[in-house]
Order: C-alpha cells, then sequence, then structure tokens
C-alpha cells in the first residue's frame, strides 16, 4: 500500500483544526502518512497556530481561494506516489479509521476511491448508533471499525468529508474543478469523474468518524443556499441532471424487500438506489432509463436498459417509484409489468394522494399549484380498482401519515359532517401481487 497524504483545508474554526489534526496523530498508524494543511487566509488565530506546528507541510493562502483550490494546491505538494485523503477540518477520527479505508481501496484494481461513515446521514452515509460524548464516542467507534468486506457499499457519489483517491485514479482524473469554489457540489461532480473513468468507489461501514458538520460555510445560511443553487445549476449544465434529485427511490420500498431477489427499478436514474438496494439486500438490481445522461452514469454501477420493452428478463420485484402518476394509461402500464414479473413476484410503488388534506384545502380555496399537474390523480379505492381490473391479487396499501395542525383537523371534522367518512391524509405507496 502507497502511503497517504492528509490533506486538511482550514478557514477559521481553529477548535475544530486542533482536535482534527490531535485525533490524526493519535489514531493513525505512525510512519504511514503525512499531513498537508492549506490556511485560507484564516482571521481567528489558525494562521499562529500552524505556523508552530511540526510533523505537517504547511501552505497559507493571503486570500481565501475557497476549498476545491485549496485541495488542489494540496495535492499538487504531495508525495508523487502518496494516495490522497481529502479530510474536512470539522473531523474527529477514530482508531483503525484509515487502515480501514486502505483495506478496502486496495482490495481491488477497480476501486479508485473510498470514504468513511459518520455521525450524519447525508448521502446515506450515516450509522445508527449515537452518544453522548466522546469518550463512549469512540469506544462504538473502536467496536465497529474491525476491518469486514461485507461492510463495503459501492456509491455513486461519496460526500468528500473524508474521502481516500488511490494515486493511480488520482492521476487519471486530474484535479478538482474550481468552478465550485469556494466549495459544495465538487464531491459530487468528481465521483461523476471517477466513475467515467473506470474506477468504483466504495462507502466503508467500518471506519467511522465523528464530523461536526461547523463548517464556514453553513453560519450563514441565505449565502450557503445561494452558493448551493449556484453550483447545483453549474452541475446541471455539465452533466446534464440535478444532484438534488438521484436518488428517486426513498426508503419507503425498503420494508417490502427480501434478500438475494432480483429486482428492476423504473426509473433508476443514475443508480443511486439501486446501490443502496445491492448492499442491504444482496440483490441483483437492474433499471430502466429513459434520459440519456442518466443512463450514462448507471451503466457503470447496473445493467440499465433505455426502455422497458427492451427488458429480457423477469424479476421479483419491480420498483416504480411515482410512475403511475405519468404514465398515459395506468391499466394498460400494470397490465404490460405482469410480463416481467416471475411467479408471485411484486410491484412496489408510491402514489400521490389526491384525497390528502392539503389537496383538500387548496382546492377549497381555490389554489392549486403547477406542481399539481400530472396525468394522473388517485385515491385509495382508484388505487384498488385500477390493480383488480389489472387481475392483481393480495392488494396492499400501505398509508404514511403526517401530523396534523389544529386548521387541518377543523377541516377534516368538518368534511366528516357532510361526508361521514374517514380520511387518508398523505401519500401512499402500494404493493401488488400477482396472480
Amino acid at each position: 500500500m502507497n502511503k497517504t497524504s492528509i490533506i486538511v483545508v482550514t478557514y477559521n474554526n481553529l477548535s475544530y483544526t486542533k482536535k482534527c489534526l490531535q485525533s490524526i496523530k493519535r489514531y493513525t498508524e505512525a510512519n504511514t502518512y503525512e499531513i498537508i494543511v492549506v490556511d485560507n487566509n484564516s482571521e481567528d488565530g489558525t494562521y499562529n497556530w500552524l505556523k508552530k506546528q511540526k510533523n505537517i507541510r504547511l501552505i497559507l493562502n493571503n486570500q481565501n481561494y475557497g476549498y476545491p483550490y485549496a485541495c488542489n494546491q494540496g495535492i499538487k505538494i504531495a508525495n508523487k506516489n502518496n494516495d490522497i485523503l481529502l479530510l474536512n477540518n470539522d473531523i474527529i477520527v477514530t482508531k483503525n479509521w484509515l487502515i480501514n479505508l486502505k483495506r478496502c481501496l486496495y482490495s481491488s484494481k477497480m476501486i479508485g476511491a473510498v470514504g468513511s461513515v459518520s455521525n450524519h446521514q447525508e448521502n446515506q452515509q450515516g450509522v445508527t448508533f449515537t452518544y453522548d460524548n466522546f469518550s463512549t464516542m469512540q469506544k462504538i467507534a473502536t467496536k465497529n471499525n474491525i476491518s469486514n468486506p461485507l461492510m463495503w457499499e459501492e456509491k455513486v457519489f461519496l460526500i468528500g468529508y473524508c474521502l481516500l483517491i488511490k494515486r493511480e485514479c488520482l492521476n487519471k482524473v486530474g484535479l478538482l474543478d474550481v468552478n465550485y469554489s469556494p466549495g459544495y457540489v465538487d464531491d459530487n461532480d468528481y465521483s461523476i469523474k471517477i466513475a467515467l473513468s473506470g474506477y468504483k468507489q466504495y462507502l466503508c461501514h467500518d471506519s467511522f468518524i465523528h464530523h461536526y458538520l461547523g463548517t464556514e460555510f453553513r453560519k450563514d445560511l441565505d449565502s450557503f443556499y445561494k452558493l448551493l443553487n449556484k453550483n447545483r445549476e453549474y452541475f446541471w449544465q455539465k452533466w446534464h441532471f440535478k444532484t438534488d434529485n438521484f436518488d428517486i427511490l426513498d426508503t419507503y420500498s425498503y420494508p417490502f424487500l427480501s434478500k438475494d431477489k432480483n429486482v428492476l427499478i423504473i426509473g433508476c436514474n443514475i443508480g443511486v438506489s439501486a446501490l443502496r438496494i445491492k448492499y442491504l439486500f444482496q440483490a441483483n438490481v437492474y433499471g430502466v432509463e429513459e434520459d440519456k445522461a442518466k443512463r450514462k452514469i448507471a451503466k457503470h454501477f447496473l445493467k440499465v436498459y433505455s426502455r422497458l420493452d427492451k427488458v429480457n428478463k423477469k424479476f421479483d420485484y419491480i420498483l416504480i417509484g411515482r410512475k403511475l402518476e405519468d404514465v398515459l394509461y395506468p391499466l394498460k402500464y400494470l397490465e404490460e409489468l405482469k410480463k416481467y414479473l416471475s411467479y408471485n413476484g411484486k410491484i412496489i410503488g408510491e402514489i400521490e394522494n389526491i384525497n390528502s388534506i392539503n389537496n383538500i384545502d387548496n382546492l377549497l380555496n381555490n389554489n392549486w399549484y403547477f406542481n399539481h399537474f400530472k396525468k394522473n390523480y388517485f385515491t385509495i379505492n382508484d388505487l384498488e380498482k385500477l390493480a383488480s381490473l389489472a387481475n392483481y391479487k393480495d392488494i396492499k396499501i400501505y398509508s404514511w401519515y403526517k401530523t396534523l395542525n389544529d386548521y387541518e383537523k377543523s377541516v377534516i371534522d368538518k368534511l366528516k359532517v357532510i361526508y361521514n367518512t374517514n380520511y387518508e391524509y398523505v401519500s401512499y405507496s402500494f404493493l401488488l401481487r400477482r396472480n
């Protein structure tokens, strides 16, 4: 294994930086790494503190060049044989964090980058355990951080708070795109470039680190969201799909799935949900994606068809997302799907309830919004009739409820007086079983 150049970019938040560097030195095997700190003209004493530190390589900028630019500065001065690890300065690392990342990274020539899990769920990179203090956190991390290939999850994207990149992958993919400066979405962009270069990326659930999520970006939320939207727009112009809409399946699907099955995702987007299902259920996952730009990415992770009529297999599960809201003939579509179901195969989809209190209230107040303009609207009765006409059996409709405010409760009480009926108030997902 190569040694590792750990690149930490700083801009203020000195207390975080101190804890980060201290944890690296305490919990990382000696002589396996170098630390490179790039400071973007901090104004809180970070500059003077860093100058006094030993055993780090230091770049002190005279202005804030942003995160991608500073990372590139660190990469350029790193040992040319070293792998590169981009680490936020608001991270506290734990025992075996780096060696477990390296074991995954070098388990296959096809793996180009790996990342750690943290206490935050962004991009589904979080953990289920919690802790009240760092002493407890380190004890839990020690038990968690036992190298285990079954805990390595292939991902489309890895969030850049802790991203270890193999040197040969870095040499092929190149540096971060500085057009995302001062930061955000640059890690999504880099992940796409890694995939298009033929490398895989893995999230290592056996490498846990603590993330404060306390960057300067988030202190001014108005500016933060303006920056985020600007960079998302640049990403769309570059790749022709949106970063805030790449995971089209919510976890509503997961409770109904079983392990070791064949799964087809209609509208698989770029493969985010497919890889999640593959990891959680050891499933064989396929996709249908009509959008050429999305399909170009997804094909690096799974078998993808451009249209449903191109599919030549049968599946235990077909996940259709909210497709029934958009197809021209819902009944015909459900009948067509049966051809691709194995015996006792199931269809799982999510449907917005047109009879929800939100929609009723809008109509009663003479309001309707453009984002409601869909081809098809459904109630529970509609779904039951539709499934029956398509000759499905064992129809199950699962309801997700919202907490009602006092006004919504009053509207519902008045409606009950008129119609003497109960209402379901939020979206439904439904499961249909083949005859």
